[in-house]
């Protein structure tokens, strides 16, 4: 059974609490994703190791009921 935006969501808020995520339903059948996630988490990280970071959060979903997810990371603007 494909995850929802909400779930894939909920586990990335439970790794990275003040994450900004944001989920789109790429074909719209619960099985193709592309998520945003920005985080001060992330801040120092490698791009490689950001997107690591958020595939342990899915904690072993990602190829399974987790078909595919289009994954930007960075770290928040700084305000000038």
């Amino acid at each position: 059974m494909p995850m929802t935006a909400q779930e894939i969501e909920a586990y990335i808020r439970t790794a990275l609490p003040d994450a900004s995520i944001s989920i789109e339903d790429l074909a719209g059948d619960g099985d193709h994703y592309a998520c945003t996630v920005v985080s001060e988490a992330f801040r120092g990280l490698s791009r490689v190791r950001q997107h690591q970071v958020v595939y342990a959060a899915l904690q072993g979903h990602m190829g399974g009921t987790l078909h595919a997810l289009a994954l930007q990371t960075s770290v928040p603007q700084s305000e000038s």
